[in-house]
This record gives structure tokens, sequence and C-alpha cells, in this order.
């Protein structure tokens, strides 16, 4: 995994009266088993949060409290999970990234949330939004708003987080509604400590066996129930969890009681806030603020009784609301006009619209507020001016720019020698239009390789291109991970492009993994030890759907990757053509080798690790293999040449030994400037001898063994380690 919590869940085994210490993951893990659930799920691709990832790493843990898990192939199969708590009084929690998991379960959830829940269902979402996020920029606020689901925003503080995602499931229960709580990454990872309670097994569970529920066609999202259902959502439902919300004081007040001016915030962006009243001489690391806050822990629904009490006699009111639309800013707006208050609201007009609100955002904000009100900004005036001070002096420093730096794919990435060859049939034959998937591939869409007319949805690329076929006089090119194959390609994709017979190529990344998030096993990931891979076969899924053109590729073999897409390119034949581009990820297979290797080797058994150089001799400076591959470890250094200007190519020490240099070099018929070599640590007898064989030569042929590497293009030459 990319992130391992194998030492970190043993703290999921605390009991009552002992202190957690660790991050805010786990702590929403304990709060899960503390709670009672019966059941966790999620979607594994979809990190942010890391609680899929420790609840599969916890299984062993969950299985004693016969809490059943599910790895689900997408955010809509693990929203469906929610409907056993339609039926049954059973708690469970699943989990995806937002907004795009959210998107994909829509469906379920809108079905789910009509009937209503009798066991508490909870939905953790990492809310991925801002500068750092890599999906779209929405929210999930528009989702609770329109499936009358419950919106939590736990402020970042462990204790409340715990406290929040047990409240979760009471408030689920006593307003038969489904529950959302929305943790940005920086609450998933705060660090902190809390009184742990003892864990709890659910009344129904894998060891606790329940009979089926009696019929009742009332509990089903279908009509005429569902026009009942609606009514009940907005006449029982929504007074219920108001009710709840406000006898438990799930929001907070903090500060003094009264005061000219007030602050309304989520309550995920509280820490941030109070860092900058902090500077403004208004409050402490301990959050006791001279400024009357109102902490909305739960963002939907408001209670309007507690915002028009909270800005009663109130000059103005500043509503720190990250996102658009500004849903809170509107709706608290409303709730001060019905109830005729004259407080001014400030929001959006001291705020960005739009994007992530860091501590500079807020902080420019956040001063505008005060000024207006005439309150001294105190240390937080001074701390914008230094940062508005930086940013001069760096806009005037004549010091030259840093080099761009696209993102791009791993160091010895499977996928990389792909759109290398992809490259030079394009620059052969011409440009085709390329559809692109997420995942680890559309950084095809960076230099060096500029590839992708579209990226609109997981999985959904084939169907992206399908009204490109049959329009252009080149067949369309799609790409696709095992990843974004199993979650919805297939049949999304695939299925589709068969029954409407369009004329296409699919290329699908087998590497094995979900990788771009972590490395997670997927259906047909192989199986070991501690995964959950089945090793199902991704080109016997394809034949069952009527694909009849099925290539498999070796990925690092760019020389025949060249002639299988030129030949794909160029063929009569209709109808879609796969071709499976095996390559395992290659970060997996470090974290797999490296610790077998330092094993061997710790063991004394000879190990041999290749790696690439660069003859400087022989490199012409040109750079065409660093254009044509954008390896990270493919960069360039000074000409050994007193005679040559040029910088000639070099290759560094995180080089893993993919080939894909040399392979590029010959494919493209480049200057054979690259070496093969083997270096062997605990080396035998024998490779002793070969060392000084090949040292011999060297010197016979009028070099220098010791500071040239014995290598020749594409050899593979034994270079001896201690």
């Amino acid at each position: 995994m990319e992130v391992s919590f194998k030492t970190e869940i043993q703290s999921l085994k605390l009991g009552a009266g002992d202190t957690f210490h660790g991050e805010g993951i786990l702590a929403v893990t304990k709060a899960l088993l503390q709670s009672g659930v019966s059941y966790v799920g999620g979607y594994q691709g979809a990190p942010v949060s890391h609680l899929l990832d420790v609840l599969v790493q916890s299984e062993d843990i969950l299985s004693d409290l016969g809490i059943h898990l599910e790895t689900c192939t997408n955010e809509a199969a693990a929203a469906a999970m929610l409907a056993v708590s339609v039926q049954y009084p059973m708690r469970g929690c699943v989990t995806w990234k937002s907004i795009v998991g959210t998107n994909v379960a829509a469906d379920a959830l809108s079905n789910l949330s009509s009937p209503g829940v009798i066991g508490g269902a909870l939905i953790v979402v990492g809310e991925d939004y801002g500068e750092g996020a890599s999906v779209i920029q929405e929210r999930t606020h528009a989702y609770a708003l329109k499936c009358s689901m419950w919106l939590l925003d736990p402020r970042p503080d462990l204790p409340k987080i715990v406290d929040m995602v047990e409240q979760a499931f009471e408030l689920s229960e006593a307003s038969n509604t489904p529950v959302i709580m929305e943790l940005r990454i920086r609450a998933c990872h705060v660090f902190g400590s809390f009184q742990t309670k003892d864990n709890v097994r659910a009344g129904i569970s894998t060891r606790t066996k329940t009979p089926p529920a009696p019929f009742d066609y009332e509990r089903l999202a279908h009509p005429p129930a569902t026009f009942r259902q609606e009514a009940d959502k907005v006449n029982r439902r929504l007074p219920a969890a108001q009710a709840f919300i406000r006898d438990r004081g799930l929001n907070e007040v903090m500060g003094p009681a009264t005061g000219d001016i007030g602050i309304i915030v989520q309550g995920g962006l509280f820490n941030g806030l109070n860092g900058r009243l902090a500077d403004a001489g208004l409050s402490d690391a301990y959050g006791n603020l001279t400024i009357p806050t109102l902490v909305l822990n739960v963002t939907h629904p408001l209670l309007p009784d507690q915002i028009t009490d909270f800005c009663r006699g109130k000059k103005g009111v500043l509503v720190v609301e990250e996102g658009a639309p500004e849903y809170l800013e509107l709706s608290i707006g409303k709730i001060l006009r019905q109830a005729d208050l004259q407080t001014r609201l400030h929001g959006k007009d001291m705020l960005p619209m739009a994007g992530e609100y860091t501590a500079a955002v807020v902080g420019r904000g956040l001063a505008k507020f005060l000024s207006a009100y005439g309150v001294d900004t105190g240390g937080l005036g001074r701390w914008i001016d230094s940062i508005d001070a930086n940013r001069k002096a760096l806009d005037a420093s004549e010091a030259p720019a840093l080099p761009p730096r696209p993102p791009t794919f791993c160091t010895g990435c499977p996928e990389r020698p792909v759109f290398s060859a992809m490259k030079l049939v394009r620059e052969e034959m011409g440009p085709v239009h390329v559809s692109v998937d997420i995942g680890c591939h559309a950084l095809a869409t960076f230099a060096p390789f500029s590839q992708g007319h579209s990226i609109i949805g997981y999985g959904m690329s084939l169907a992206a291109a399908s009204a490109v076929s049959g329009t252009q006089d080149r067949r369309p090119f799609t790409v696709m991970g095992d990843g974004g194959f199993w979650h919805n390609g297939l049949l999304t994709g695939v299925a589709g492009s068969v029954f409407n017979q369009d004329d296409g190529v699919l290329v699908i990344m087998n590497n094995g993994y979900s990788s771009a998030t972590g490395a997670q096993d997927l259906p047909s990931s192989r199986p070991k030890g501690a995964g959950r891979g089945k090793g199902l076969d991704m080109e016997k899924a394809l034949r069952a759907l009527g694909v009849t053109s099925i290539t498999r590729v070796n990925n690092y073999k760019v020389g025949n990757l060249v002639k299988v897409l030129r030949n794909v390119r160029t063929t009569k034949e209709k109808g879609l053509k796969v071709i499976l581009a095996d390559g395992e990820c290659q970060l997996a297979r470090q974290r797999r080798v490296k610790p077998a290797m330092a094993k061997a080797v710790a063991a004394g058994q000879r190990v041999v690790r290749t790696r690439f150089r660069v003859d400087e001799q022989t490199c012409t400076g040109d750079h065409s293999c660093i254009r044509l591959s954008g390896c990270p470890t493919l960069t360039i250094k000074p000409n050994p040449d007193p005679l040559r200007t040029d910088p000639v190519a070099h290759v560094n020490n995180d080089c893993v030994g993919c080939g894909l240099c040399g392979e590029v070099a010959h494919a493209a018929q480049l200057c054979p400037s690259f070496a093969q070599i083997d270096v062997i640590q605990n080396p035998t007898a024998w490779d002793r001898v070969a060392r000084g064989v090949s040292d011999a030569l060297i010197r016979l042929f009028g070099g220098d063994p010791g500071t040239v590497p014995p290598a020749r293009a594409g050899s593979a030459t034994p270079v001896p380690a201690e």
C-alpha cells in the first residue's frame, strides 16, 4: 500500500480508559468500532481519507467483532451496501473520495435517502477540494441538499471527530436519515489524542445472525411510496434532525456570548481560521477566542433559531465557507431576512468565491472584515505584509526562474513505454484522436507526450470516444487502466462499443493495481498473502462481451509496441481492437523486490541489480531520448569533452533498470549510447574473474576501468559490488 498502518492499527484494540495517540483517520476507525457497526465498505481506488486502507489492514480486528468488510468495485456498489440499514437495525459505514465518487454513487444515494434508514448509516467522504486536489472542483454540500441527507463537517480535533462519528449514527437513527461526514485531507491526518471506549460488537453481525426482514412495501424507493417518503423527509425527518442537533449541541459557540461582530465557520475550516485570529491577537493555539464564533460541525441542516440567536444584536457577521456556490451564506441570509434581523452578512464579498481557503486566503478575508468594523488586525496585518513583501522580492529577483516540472510517471513505470511508442507512431503516421482516462495514464497529457483529447470520468474513456467513431479518417484511440476497466469501463465502454459496432482501439494498462491511489488490489490483481485480488482474467471478460481482436504486449518492448500500434491503425478489420499492455506497477514491484533483495544480501546470497548508464563518448547531445522517454532518472550533465558544448544525457542512481531508455533509442534508431550494467552483490569467484577479464580488455584498448564501467550499448556486463 502507499500508506501502511500496520503498526498504528494496534491502537484500535484500546479499551475504556485508555488514551489513543495518532492520526485523524485512525481515530475515525476507532470511533466506528466503538459505535457497534455491523458492516463497512468502500471503494479502494479513492483514498484521500485512507479510511478503507485502514479497514482492510484491520480485517482481523473487524472479524473478531463480527464486522463484514466489503471492498467495492466502485462507489455505487459501496453506497448500495447501505440499503441493509433501510430494512434492518444495522449500523454501517461506507467511504470514498468526493466529489467524483459521490457522483458515481448518486443513483444509489437518491434511492437510499427516499425511504430512509432504521439503522444508523454513515458515509465518510474524503473532501478532495482545493489546490492540492486531484479531481474536479465541486462540493459534497450539493448532494446533501439534493438528497435531504445530513452533512457533518467536524472541527479538526480528535475528540471532536470521534464524538461526531458516534453522534452521526445516533442522528441517523433519530431522524431515519443517512448522514454524510466530509473530511478534508488535513483533518484525516491531523494528530492528537482522546480517551477511548471499549469496542462494541453489533447485535446483528457475521457472528450473530438475523432472520430476513418482513416484507414492507413502504420501505422501498418505489412509487407510490416515494411520494409519501418525500413528504416525510420535510415533515418529520428534518425537524427530528434539527431537534437532535440542538439538544446534543453538535454545533459549537466559541468565544464570548456577545459582541458587535461574529464569525460563522464550517467546522473543517476552524483550525485555519483560529490560526489567523491568533495572529491578530484575538485567539490562541487552544481556541480561546475573543470574537463570538459559531462553529458549524453540522452544515446541513442549519438551525434557524441558532443562527438568529447568534446574529441578533451584531453589526456584522462573516461566513467562512469554502467553495462555490455559497450554500451556507445564502441559507443564513434567508434566515436573517425572514427573522427581520438587520445584521449585515459578509462572506464571498470579502473572501474568494472559489478555491481552497488556505491560511493566506483566510487571513486576507479576515483582515478585511476586522478592518471594516474598526477592529485592530494586530499581527495579522504584519503577517500579510510579510507575505506580500516576500512575493514582491521574489518577483523582483533576478535569480533564474525554476524550470517547469510537469507531473510525470514514476521511474520505471510500465505505462511510459506505451506512450513513447504512441508518440513514435504519431510522428510516423500522423495524429489521431486519443481519449484518456482517470489514472496514472492521465499523466501522458503532460510533456513530453502531450496526448489526450478528453478526460471525462473514471472508466469512461472508451464511451467518450464513441461519437468520434466514423467521423474521422483515422480510427480513434482510447487509453484505460485496469482500475477504470473494472470500475466502469467494462460495461460503460466495452459493452457499448461492441453493441454499437464502433471502430476503434482500446489500450488497457494492465499494471495489476489501482496504482494512482496507492496500489490497492483489483479483481484482476494476482492473489497474494495479504491481498484481496482474485486474478480475474480481463481477456476472458473481453471475449465474453464479444471482443474478437485482443493483442497482449509486453510494455517494455517498445519496438514490438510500435509494430502493434501501427498494425491496429492500418488494419482494414472493423470493430473494437483491444491491446492489453502488461507490466506490473513499478512502485508495487519495488516494494516487493527491494525487501527480498535486502534479505538475500544479508544472508550472503548473490544478488544482481540491473541499471543503465550513458556512454558519454557516444552520446550526441541532441536529447531525443529524453523527449521520447521522460523518465525522471534520465537527465543531463556537462559534457566531459572540452571541445563539445552540448550537455550529454545521464542516468542517475534512481534507475530501476527497466530498460526503456535503451529500448526507445533502439526503436527510434537513436545513438547507441545506453549500456546495461548488472551490479552484483556478494559476487562469486567467477564474477570476480569475469570482472578481471573485462578490466584487462579495457586497458588493452586504451580505456580506464577505474572510471568507465565496462559496458557497451545493449550489453549486460557484471560489475561486482562489495
